[in-house]
């Protein structure tokens, strides 16, 4: 087992250089720390603070160092439809191969998106953790999959008041409906 040292100033780097170029050697990290910077996008996200708990498997391959584990936390954000807060358990895999620069790859352009450079002996988790969390939450988070919603003419809360209405207009008789308003 190699060891591993996190400098104080990030939770998310790691110095291996005692694992770089020795294929086989693993190592298990177990963590819980507040999120550095908010991890998610700009409608859902788990805030700068919040806490997150990262399971991580660091194992020395010949290009470089893999990294898979799982990162837990908890979201915030706003229901798509009615802007009540959403909260979201995330529960999510993170993977990621640290290459050598000197290593060469053939690999596809598509498949380029888990792989990182490492420099034989820092790796920088913040992306790849980042990542995870923000591709594991929804497009446009719901409070509840049924959630009716904000009325489009008044802005009233549709769970509130299920039997909620307005009185339609005919649109060519609006200008008489003015006229009326006005005058009452």
């Amino acid at each position: 087992m190699a060891h591993s040292h996190r400098p104080a100033a990030s939770p998310l780097t790691y110095l291996l250089r005692d694992m770089s170029r020795r294929p086989g050697a693993q190592l298990t990290e177990s963590l819980t720390f507040p999120a550095p910077v908010v991890l998610g996008t700009d409608v859902i996200g788990v805030p700068e603070g919040n806490e997150v708990e990262l399971e991580l498997s660091f194992e020395s391959v010949s290009d470089g160092i893999w990294v898979s584990g799982t990162v837990k936390a908890q979201a915030v954000g706003e229901c798509g439809r009615c802007l009540d807060t959403v909260r979201l358990d995330v529960d999510t895999a993170l993977q990621g191969l640290f290459m050598f620069p000197d290593s060469h790859r053939e690999e596809d352009e598509d498949e380029t998106d888990d792989v990182h450079e490492f420099d034989g002996e820092t790796i920088k988790l913040e992306e790849v953790v980042r990542d995870a969390v923000a591709t594991s939450l929804p497009y446009t988070p719901l409070c509840s999959p049924d959630c009716p919603g904000l009325c489009d003419q008044c802005g009233a809360r549709l769970r509130d008041d299920p039997d909620h209405e307005h009185d339609a207009i005919d649109p060519r008789w609006s200008a008489l409906q003015n006229l009326r308003d006005n005058e009452g």
